[in-house]
């Protein structure tokens, strides 16, 4: 039996392939890309950074909020004090689009993460043409030669890199990497169980000139301030601020700053 990931992993390689086009012609358009934001320096910044992310739905929640301005959304969120704005362009499961992806980055100056299952290299491409300044790869997703391959191009491309992990090899995989931006995901995408002690397990582990990112589940000032405790650097949430009537205060309500929005 296949697990989620690899289910998810067949739907994106099927809808990669109905839009792939010659290599060459993606890289020949790279000249005409937009210069990048710089994700890993905004994230390099004092205190705890929050990426926000437009997510209307997921595998294991299913439909999480209908987000009808996905700009607004994301105007919300750089107003709140999101340091980067995560948009999804996975179209099966998450009910994201690469169309979100371009009016949100159109309508903010925040930097942006691109979240997807990347896969090819034609992934790795495309995202640096719509304008990702972050790009996530998932090592449970990738085979080890992949994840280096495709690090080292987005790399070149100039985009930032955040390397998602779920055990301890993984951490071990990306440290070995010289990932400058590693995250934790408390859910494992294999079979969408979520592990309440990954944090505390898992970041520590992560050296310290590393940007530590803390994904999935965070919900509560509380959890934040324990975050912040073990050494995250940053925290990915989407669910907390997509079902919050005012996303800005959200933001701070997570940072424990209630009132200054």
């Amino acid at each position: 039996m296949s697990s989620v990931l690899e289910s998810i992993i067949e739907g994106v390689l099927e809808d990669v392939h109905a839009r792939e086009v010659p290599l060459g012609q993606l890289y020949e358009r790279l000249d005409e890309a937009e210069p990048l934001r710089g994700a890993l320096t905004a994230l390099s910044q004092p205190d705890l950074r929050v990426i926000a992310e437009v997510k209307r739905s997921s595998p294991s929640k299913g439909e999480l909020s209908q987000i009808s301005d996905p700009a607004g959304l994301a105007q919300m969120y750089q107003e709140g004090g999101a340091t980067v704005v995560s948009v999804l362009t996975e179209e099966r499961r998450f009910k994201g689009s690469m169309a979100d992806f371009q009016v949100v980055r159109a309508a903010i100056d925040t930097p942006m993460l691109r979240k997807d299952f990347i896969v090819t290299e034609f992934q790795v491409v495309e995202s640096r043409l719509l304008g990702a300044d972050l790009l996530l790869l998932i090592v449970a997703g990738l085979a080890k030669s992949q994840l280096v391959d495709f690090y080292q191009l987005a790399t070149e491309l100039g985009m930032d890199v955040l390397v998602e992990t779920h055990d301890e090899r993984e951490v071990e995989i990306a440290c070995d990497l010289g990932a400058r931006i590693i995250g934790v995901n408390s859910r494992n995408l294999k079979t969408l169980e979520v592990d309440t002690k990954a944090f505390e397990r898992l970041i520590p582990m992560i050296p310290a000139d590393v940007i530590r990112i803390a994904e999935s589940g965070i919900a509560l000032p509380s959890e934040v301030a324990a975050l912040r405790a073990i050494g995250a650097n940053a925290i990915l949430v989407g669910e907390t601020l997509v079902k919050a009537g005012n996303p800005a205060h959200a933001i701070q309500h997570l940072l424990g700053n209630a009132g200054t929005v």
